[in-house]
């Protein structure tokens, strides 16, 4: 009952936020410089064909009337039509979604499992050569920008060395789209891969110096019982916030990352409709990223309170 509180707590929370960043995101749109009509029909189109789109489209209204509308259309799960595609941003969504989220998961996964070897082998050799080499190399990808790392990764092993696809995400099934979003991921996950190795390193030498590890060796376990059935286990509860808070930055990293290797996912959709000047798709794209993220702390916040029952109490 006290989790199920929290819970309708921390979504009642979440109403007014989200009902302020449809404002947000509304005006914002509505600053962008540029005419979506004039953008359609081109350069050359008459002044009276740009009116008429404009009022087809309901671009000649008051802003207040457009932010009522467009609440309405939202509140029934309609998120206009493509001023670009002339279809629904409903139907264009799905695949590029699948993209993204599989960009996203990738990227979590790929991290997790480099990360925790590479912490447990940093922690276990404290201020010895493996411990420095492991600190220094998670070290330079927190100073290098996400879309420098893309380039050069895309420079090297996929024009030089061409060992991974360039871009695309792959028509051959699971196995394809795996070797096609490879280099996307890795680019994406590399400096919360650094983040998460430097603050499991940080936990397990806390959990080290704990009563219960020494009784542990005291009764004859092996190091590895010891490592992944103690110290592991007490370490990982800071990883499920690492891990929300990454998926959260993922999905707007993913619009650089998509860009660099032409993936057909939400963030190279977003930047197309920018462009544009599509504003439909840009609002919508938009109100998901936010969505997205907000859903993803509040279920890291849930995960967190029942793993640890003191961050509910009241």
């Amino acid at each position: 009952m006290q989790l199920l509180n929290h819970a309708l707590r921390r979504i009642a929370q979440m109403i007014p936020v989200l009902i302020l960043i449809t404002v947000l995101i509304f005006l914002i749109i509505k600053v962008i410089p540029g005419d979506p009509a004039q953008a359609i029909l081109g350069e050359r189109a008459s002044q009276e064909a740009v009116q008429a789109l404009r009022h087809q489209w309901g671009l000649d209204r008051p802003l207040w009337d457009q932010y009522f509308i467009y609440m309405q259309h939202l509140g029934h799960g309609d998120l206009g039509t493509s001023f670009r595609y002339k279809a629904e941003v409903m139907q264009l969504l799905p695949r590029r979604a699948g993209v993204t989220v599989f960009l996203v998961l990738y990227s979590t996964l790929l991290a997790v499992v480099v990360a925790i070897p590479l912490a447990v082998v940093s922690a276990l050799n404290r201020d010895r050569w493996p411990d420095h080499v492991v600190r220094v190399v998670t070290t330079l990808p927190l100073a290098s920008p996400v879309f420098w790392m893309g380039i050069l990764f895309l420079l090297l092993f996929s024009l030089r060395l061409r060992w991974f696809p360039a871009s695309g995400f792959g028509e051959g099934g699971f196995t394809d789209h795996l070797k096609h979003l490879f280099l996307p991921a890795l680019t994406l996950s590399m400096q919360f891969m650094c983040l998460l190795t430097r603050n499991l390193r940080s936990g397990i030498i806390d959990v080290l110096q704990v009563t219960y590890v020494d009784f542990a060796r005291a009764k004859g376990l092996s190091r590895s019982a010891i490592v992944v059935g103690h110290i592991l286990r007490s370490a990982l509860l800071s990883v499920v916030t690492l891990v929300g808070v990454h998926l959260a930055y993922a999905i707007g990293g993913a619009v650089i990352t998509e860009t660099i290797f032409a993936l057909p996912g939400l963030g190279t959709f977003m930047v197309e409709s920018i462009f544009s000047r599509d504003y439909q798709v840009v609002q919508s794209l938009t109100l998901m990223f936010a969505l997205g993220t907000m859903v993803i702390n509040l279920v890291t916040d849930l995960v967190y309170s029942v793993l640890d029952p003191r961050v509910r109490m009241d």
